[in-house]
């Protein structure tokens, strides 16, 4: 964590809807987002999305979705869903994202919250759905129809795991690509976020269960 929890890139505060956990978040979001992106990946990790606040303030505020279970958390970003799971009592986590930085940041927070988070640099979408179809109960994954490559690969995935006996939850407020059908909506939340983020302060997003 050598860039994202310097004082001079990220402070660390409480998350706006879900002031229980605390993260490192960037200092200046449109300056971090035009460094790394010349760099390598977006900083997702660097600030918490809305579908990620409301899927963790669902976890927290139901924890029998994930106690005693084995969560995956699907493109982690800053860690916030997985350490939402932790807290809430389940019996592992497993936290994976493409980007390295991510997974760093995941790392660096979950310390923050003392929790215990397994974070892989992974797509598991390709290295190990095996393995997440036998080991895990509970998928969990937040913000993750903002493209239609990602999309098309990620609710197939979470159908297939539905199929198998599982459990998939999105949080998402609306992103141009999430289904229309095969999900059920379980919880709505109005989400304050960053204004230079999604051009508002405060915006709705759902929780919603994958259907097989």
């Amino acid at each position: 964590m050598d860039r994202v929890d310097s004082p001079s890139c990220a402070h660390v505060t409480a998350v706006p809807f879900v002031p229980e956990l605390r993260l490192w978040i960037a200092d200046s979001i449109s300056a971090l987002w035009e460094q790394e992106s010349r760099e390598g990946p977006p900083p997702y990790w660097g600030f918490p999305w809305l579908g990620g606040q409301a899927l963790a303030r669902f976890v927290l505020d139901r924890p029998e979705v994930v106690r005693d279970l084995c969560v995956l958390d699907l493109g982690t970003g800053s860690g916030l869903v997985a350490i939402a799971a932790a807290r809430a009592g389940a019996r592992r986590v497993l936290a994976t994202d493409i980007d390295p930085r991510a997974v760093e940041a995941t790392r660096a927070n979950a310390a923050l919250n003392a929790v215990e988070v397994e974070a892989r640099c992974v797509d598991l979408l390709v290295d190990l759905l095996t393995e997440a179809a036998v080991d895990v109960d509970v998928i969990l994954a937040g913000d993750v129809a903002y493209e239609r490559p990602l999309a098309e690969r990620v609710f197939p995935f979470l159908r297939a795991h539905v199929r198998a006996g599982g459990t998939a939850l999105i949080g998402d407020p609306g992103r141009a690509y999430f289904p229309s059908d095969g999900v059920e909506r379980l919880a709505r939340y109005e989400v304050p976020t960053a204004a230079d983020l999604e051009g508002r302060s405060v915006r709705a997003a759902g929780v919603f269960r994958v259907r097989g």
